[in-house]
Order: structure tokens, then sequence, then C-alpha cells
């Protein structure tokens, strides 16, 4: 029987920016949208024998990427004053869901790129924290946005993509001062993509 390996996630060209794997909220809320959401955006593309299988990019809202995407968010609606600082505040406050992870997924077969049917998808999702233990998602739903909206969002979206959200238990202690790596793994019997956020 042959094993298929997890196909890591090679970066081309320059090396991710750093990022910042805390809990800690910004000290200001906004910055670069554009440039933060790249900074926690992660790709990976698995092959079969003769064409890809499966590519996904994932995005990691962390506190910086909600802080710039709560800014961005208060310039569009015209937001000023202490409107635009409660716009901010329920940004961060919605820290104390869970973890989300924006998936990103095209497949080669269409009937293959079902990550919102739970246990019954063929593909399987997990974080992996620095001891190697994995961690299951609380659920993972379809983004239903227009592809319009979810594009501006998210530029990693691809032509054929469908979005997720993958959501994660906050008891798991992931984020931290000292953490170093944070892994979400995908795969199936055909096997598999890892991406990596580092600081």
């Amino acid at each position: 029987m042959r094993v298929l390996g997890l196909a890591l996630l090679v970066a081309c060209g320059a090396a991710p920016p750093p990022i910042r794997l805390t809990e800690t909220w910004p000290q200001t809320c906004g910055g670069d949208y554009d440039a933060t959401t790249e900074a926690y955006t992660r790709r990976g593309t698995m092959r079969g024998e003769y064409q890809e299988v499966m590519s996904l990019a994932g995005i990691f809202k962390s506190p910086d990427w909600r802080a710039a995407h709560a800014a961005r968010d208060a310039e569009h609606r015209g937001l000023t004053g202490d409107a635009r600082a409660q716009a901010c505040a329920q940004a961060q406050a919605e820290m104390s869901g869970p973890y989300e992870i924006e998936l990103l997924v095209t497949t080669w077969d269409r009937r293959e790129n079902d990550l919102d049917r739970g246990k019954k998808s063929v593909w399987r999702v997990v974080l992996v924290d620095e001891q190697g233990k994995e961690i299951e998602p609380i659920e993972i739903v379809k983004d239903k946005r227009p592809t319009f909206t979810l594009r501006s969002e998210f530029p990693a979206l691809g032509d054929f993509a469908i979005g997720y959200v993958a959501r994660f238990p906050r008891d798991e202690a992931l984020l931290g001062p000292n953490a170093r790596a944070l892994k979400l793994r995908m795969s199936s019997e055909r096997g598999g993509v890892e991406l990596e956020w580092k600081p």
C-alpha cells in the first residue's frame, strides 16, 4: 500500500513578513489591511500523479487582522470618533470567541470541495499545537457571501475556490508571547497540506 505524505507548504520567493501569535490587541485599531491580510495568509497545494488535487489558502484572523479589518470597515462606513471606537471595541470583543481561520479551497474534483459536511467530508481539518496535538474544529461553515465580497476581503480567493470559516476552541492555549508556530493540517486518503504561521 502506498502511503501519501503531507505536501508541506513551500514558500516561493520572499519569506512571509513577521507576524504576532499573541492574544494581545494591537496598540492602535488600524494598520494596512491589505498588507496585514497578506501577512496572515498561508498557501499550500496538494498534487496527485497527473494533476493538482487541491489548493488551499488560509487566513488566520489574529488580533492584528481583526484590528485592521475593523478599521477598514469603519472607513468604508464613514465612521469617526466614538462610532469608530465602538466598531473597534466590538472587533476586540469578538476575540473572546473561537479562533477563526478563513479557508479558501479549490479542488480538481468539485465533489471533494465539501468541508461544510463535517465528519462526512472527505477532508480532515485540524490545528496542530507545538507538541503535535491535533485540535478538532468546533465547526466549519461555508462562507456564503458573494464572490466579489469575499475577494475584496480575501484577495487570495481563486476563481474556482470556495470559502469556509473554520472555528476552533479558544480553551486550547495556542497563542501567547512564547508561541513559536501555529499549524493547520488538511488531509484526506489521497494526501494533505500543512500551513504554518510563525512569528
